[in-house]
């Protein structure tokens, strides 16, 4: 994996796929090959080490600008965010739909649903998201009950609801979470530089010294290493932005740090399952070669939302 995402996390995972990892065989004409073991330590310190610092470069210096931007647009204005995350919610929605088309999800209440649920984060209340959320299922049945023919209609409506839950409530969470008083901003700058942190540190940690994978299946080369490395990172990076904070004490941006930092491998995990089982390798091509909006925000669109509920619980 040689991509970063601009928030900080990324499509293949610090301790996920390798870059050079072939598509299934149903996209080539090719066998599908199984994911190459990972090296030995002595080989992965000789070797590898100027491939892992070139990689590791390049990654942070695709991250940095991207950050920059996404920094800018959490301070300037409230409501410019909101409209950000509605385009991105949707570039993110119409890839997801795009990598499970063979389903037929009902795609006009899907984007209905995640418009509503991003503009009711901002203009509304937090306690209506749910209701939000369950007007979902009586506008799917009447696209559903319109179609002329229904076959396998409850896989449809099954990956509609996941979409929107997954990215719809992503982006509404984030919404959410700049919105909060006097800090809300803060942290949700706190939350994007943990999860940067824990998906860099947890590819050198990774690269270097990794040698148990942990979820061989799903992604081969994410390793127990690689895990540990990017905790320590994601941990103290969000602890080392607490002691800026005032308002924030020591102890708490530390657990706060702890819980971003487990999350955020879950949601690249999440997304390269999701992944495995459509047999695609890049969600899109939004960033060229550097794949889609869901290769990118994978791991944020877990800490987003757990980063919320730590804020009303740590800081609120």
């Amino acid at each position: 994996m040689d991509r970063e995402d601009p928030f900080g996390s990324s499509s293949d995972e610090p301790f996920a796929e390798s870059s050079d990892e072939l598509k299934p065989a149903s996209f080539t004409n090719e066998p599908q090959q199984e994911p190459e073991p990972v090296p030995e330590e002595g080989v992965r310190r000789g070797g590898l080490m100027p491939r892992i610092r070139s990689e590791t470069t390049l990654r942070i210096l695709w991250a940095i600008p991207l950050i920059i931007a996404a920094i800018a647009i959490v301070v300037i204005d409230g409501t410019a965010f909101t409209a950000t995350m509605l385009v991105l919610g949707c570039l993110g929605l119409r890839e997801f739909f795009r990598m499970t088309e063979l389903t037929r999800p009902l795609l006009p209440p899907a984007y209905a649903g995640l418009t509503a649920m991003v503009l009711v984060a901002h203009w509304g209340n937090p306690e209506d998201l749910p209701l939000v959320f369950a007007a979902l299922f009586p506008a799917m049945f009447a696209f559903a009950a319109a179609r002329e023919s229904r076959p396998a209609i409850t896989v449809s409506m099954g990956i509609t609801v996941l979409g929107v839950a997954w990215i719809g409530g992503a982006f509404a969470h984030a919404v959410l979470l700049r919105d909060l008083p006097d800090h809300g901003g803060a942290l949700l700058i706190d939350v994007l530089v943990a999860t940067f942190l824990t998906d860099t540190f947890a590819y050198g940690g990774g690269r270097l010294f990794g040698s148990r994978a942990i979820a061989p299946v799903i992604s081969p080369n994410k390793t127990l290493e690689g895990l540990f490395a990017g905790f320590i990172g994601g941990t103290l990076g969000f602890w080392f932005a607490g002691l800026y904070q005032d308002w924030l004490s020591g102890l708490d941006a530390l657990l706060m740090g702890m819980a971003i930092a487990l999350i955020a491998p879950v949601g690249d995990l999440f997304a390269s399952m999701i992944k495995r089982d459509t047999e695609i390798k890049d969600t899109g091509s939004l960033f060229g070669p550097h794949g889609g909006l869901i290769d990118r925000l994978d791991a944020v669109l877990f800490t987003v939302v757990v980063g919320y509920y730590l804020s009303l619980t740590f800081v609120y």
